[in-house]
């Protein structure tokens, strides 16, 4: 019986990063989710979004490749938490956000909807660790009681 039960916990421990290994794909009919922040400004997030911006000084930098499959990998998680995520891996273009921030190579920033700056990490970071992060947030804990509050089985 202890077996059973073992094997049985063991699997849906298991589940949660099977499943974080599984690709995720957005219906083609909502809006992209990865844009070219260049010429973005982040006055038209203001309130809607939390811009996650992803900055490289070069599309091949290994930094910059394996945060893009993290959150490939990880999209649903990300628009559930009404994420955007910016790229700028042009430092010649001298974008506005790369001007405003500054960053050294490659850089991950977090901004609330408020814009506020909530992170910044000079290494990827896996999507588990980012929407942990988000989901601390107060706009987010709000957001996820007034969600549960909305919710059929509490109506």
């Amino acid at each position: 019986m202890q077996k059973i039960l073992a094997l049985i916990l063991m699997t849906f421990i298991a589940l949660p990063a099977m499943a974080q290994d599984e690709p995720e794909t957005l219906d083609p009919d909502d809006p992209e989710i990865i844009v070219d922040a260049v010429d973005r400004d982040l006055s038209e997030f203001l309130w809607i979004k939390r811009p996650l911006i992803v900055f490289a000084d070069s599309p091949a930098d290994p930094r910059y490749t394996q945060q893009m499959e993290y959150i490939t990998n990880r999209l649903n998680a990300l628009d559930a938490r009404d994420v955007i995520i910016l790229t700028d891996t042009d430092p010649a273009a001298q974008g506005r956000l790369r001007q405003e921030f500054r960053p050294r190579g490659f850089m991950l920033m977090l901004l609330d909807k408020d814009g506020t700056i909530y992170l910044r990490k000079p290494i990827p970071w896996n999507v588990r660790e980012i929407i942990n992060s988000i989901d601390k947030l107060p706009s987010r804990q709000r957001e996820m009681r007034e969600g549960a509050a909305q919710s059929p089985s509490n109506g």
